[in-house]
């Protein structure tokens, strides 16, 4: 069977392209020049980066870092070095090594993003290369953590999930089937009950880690700086969050994004996109979401992903405090509230027991990977629901899906129900509800469900079920600020006739997390570019009462 091209294949030339001498003067003013010796390493995985290399002279070896040490690429004159994590400064993700004496045009991060912000043309091509190579790197698995466990782990699955959500490349071996991942098993004595073990790029082993002990271990947070303050903190990082950052700095304000999780929201979970605008083949919203992510970081956004805001404090003299679930503090002029919705789970006793390895709450394709050839049920009768059983029909053999009402017409779009009429493998069951879940050892191998007019109970082997029955609000960290919120706990919005502003004067709200909000990507996402114009509105009037 062919494999599918790789972004190798397809786009090297824009992966790796080549500056001219005009371009490459263009650039000196951000950068300086900078000179190595042979085998001198100018980035090592798992260090903070240096931002971009222009290659002046000499040649750079980009390697992979791993269990194999592989060359990817060979940097000569006019080449220039570096991937996404040069934006921010985060850690190197590849070594890169002088081969003979180099002499390179240094541009730090801060002053890569000044690039691609005034050099529109040059920071166009720049951009490109280090979104395309930072995509290489995801499909052939160099650089990053290297995870090691059975590949069908609970766990296993959680680590990779995390680090796809947000789009870090990674690797996984099994030591049932790899010798490499058994020799370092032996080598450190892992017992089978402290798999999966994670292998950080800085040297680090960690034993079956959290997101976020992982996430600081590979350098996607960093300690937060308690005295800065920020103009604005956005707490959401989905489509209305996203869009607020992308316009808040790029009109120079001073940003923050914070999220606990991965960027995207429930929109990155999404296989497919269509009613989009500008996008009429349709996009995954892993894809769209990471524009958004790399777009806010052009322009300056600070991103601290994943990191927990868990309370809103009040009024200081600086604006707003937030306290994060490490106990750290940020401050910020104004507060914007993006946290969006929490999965609704379902009712069901044992449900716990096979969240994580069988129990899903979105469909992308490393749960398509999971279930393939294999029967699925997946609960749900709205536009994710649709989307989700589309694309899991052209994975699994069958796909059941449980609807509670009497149809689809009421909550789903009309051309996801001709859709899903149109797949031979998708059977949707009417007035259905899932009665009950069997399985052994965190697997899950039966499910049972019940009509709820015939009273007729099915059960089938399934190993795999997907819940999109809607969500819940994200505002427990609201609770003792005083924000105000509808019967449905959310936040109540327009305040004194300031569009998006709720009852506390400086704190908005947008998205799905905003009462009476149309729960759509567009929707949300022209809410994160109307909260900019109350943002400024708000604190012109701080500025001007301080003066008087």
């Amino acid at each position: 069977m062919a494999t599918a091209p790789t972004v190798f294949d397809t786009r090297y030339g824009q992966m790796f392209p080549k500056l001219e001498a005009a371009e490459i003067d263009r650039l000196r003013r951000f950068g300086e020049v900078r000179n190595f010796r042979d085998g001198d390493y100018l980035v090592r995985a798992g260090e903070p980066g240096m931002g971009m290399f222009v290659i002046i002279s000499g040649e750079v070896e980009i390697r992979s870092h791993g269990t194999e040490r592989a060359p990817i690429v060979t940097h000569v004159p006019g080449s220039f070095s570096g991937e996404l994590a040069g934006l921010s400064g985060r850690p190197a993700l590849v070594d890169g090594v002088a081969k003979g004496p180099v002499s390179v045009l240094n541009i730090p991060p801060e002053r890569l993003r000044n690039v691609l912000v005034e050099e529109a043309e040059l920071g166009e091509k720049i951009m490109r290369a280090l979104i395309l190579r930072r995509v290489a790197l995801i499909q052939e698995g160099l650089g990053g953590p290297v995870i090691i466990g059975r590949a069908d782990n609970g766990d296993v699955l959680r680590l990779i999930g995390f680090l796809t959500r947000n789009g870090h490349p990674r690797q996984q071996l099994d030591p049932a089937i790899d010798p490499e991942a058994r020799s370092i098993v032996e080598r450190f004595h892992i017992a089978a009950h402290e798999l999966p073990i994670v292998l950080c790029p800085n040297g680090e082993l960690l034993r079956n880690p959290t997101e976020d002990v992982l996430a600081r271990c590979i350098g996607l947070v960093r300690a937060m700086d308690s005295n800065r303050v920020y103009d604005a903190a956005i707490v959401g990082a989905g489509p209305a969050g996203l869009a607020a950052a992308v316009y808040a700095a790029s009109e120079g304000l001073s940003v923050l994004v914070l999220d606990c999780r991965a960027f995207g929201g429930q929109a990155g979970a999404s296989s497919r996109i269509e009613n989009y605008l500008g996008f009429p083949t349709g996009i995954t919203g892993l894809a769209l979401m990471a524009r958004a992510y790399n777009q806010a970081q052009k322009f300056g956004a600070e991103m601290a992903i994943p990191n927990e805001v868990v309370r809103l404090d009040g009024n200081n003299r600086d604006g707003f405090s937030l306290v994060l679930a490490n106990q750290e503090q940020v401050k910020a002029r104004a507060v914007v509230v993006a946290s969006g919705a929490t999965y609704r789970r379902l009712d069901c006793e044992n449900l716990p027991a096979f969240e994580g390895s069988s129990v899903h709450y979105w469909a992308s394709p490393l749960e398509g990977r999971l279930c393939q050839a294999q029967e699925v049920a997946l609960v749900g009768a709205g536009n994710s629901a649709g989307q989700a059983a589309v694309y899991l029909a052209s994975q699994a053999a069958k796909v059941w899906m449980l609807v509670r009402g009497k149809s689809l017409d009421d909550s789903m779009s009309r051309y996801l129900i001709d859709r899903i009429a149109a797949q031979p493998n998708i059977e949707v069951l009417t007035q259905t509800q899932v009665s009950g879940l069997e399985g052994a050892d965190g697997m899950l191998e039966t499910v049972r469900w019940r009509n709820a007019r015939t009273r007729e109970e099915t059960t089938r082997p399934i190993r795999h079920l997907f819940l999109l029955i809607g969500a819940e609000p994200n505002t427990d960290w609201l609770a003792q600020c005083g924000i105000a919120v509808d019967e449905k706990g959310f936040v109540v919005t327009d305040a004194n006739g300031r569009a998006l502003e709720t009852n506390r004067e400086g704190i908005f709200a947008i998205g799905d997390v905003r009462s009476g909000s149309i729960k759509r990507v567009a929707s949300a996402v022209g809410e994160g570019a109307q909260v900019v114009a109350a943002l400024h509105a708000y604190l012109a009037r701080v500025k001007q009462a301080e003066t008087v």
